[in-house]
């Protein structure tokens, strides 16, 4: 897999913990930023799709009404609620 070089800037303090966890790892810094930025983009791209996914829904009508939801969880914390007090 191929590579490539960012320049990115940070607060000196962030650089400073990144250098203090390179150290204590025994990993190189850019080792460790290349990580944090993919496991970054992977969980964002994951949001934006689920988000996306979810306007999608809507447009189809592929929803439930916020009081229906609402009602099934309120019926089933009250059953929840009789069964610990044995009822």
């Amino acid at each position: 897999m191929g590579s490539t070089t960012v320049t990115v800037r940070l607060p000196d303090a962030t650089r400073e913990r990144l250098e203090a966890l390179a150290r204590q790892t025994h990993r190189s810094t850019s080792v460790l930023a290349g990580e944090a930025i993919a496991d970054y983009v992977e969980r964002e791209l994951a949001t934006v799709e689920g988000i996306e996914q979810a306007l999608a829904d809507d447009d189809a009508g592929r929803v439930v009404p916020h009081e229906d939801v609402m009602s099934e969880i309120d019926a089933l914390i009250d059953a929840a609620e009789r069964r610990q007090q044995g009822g």
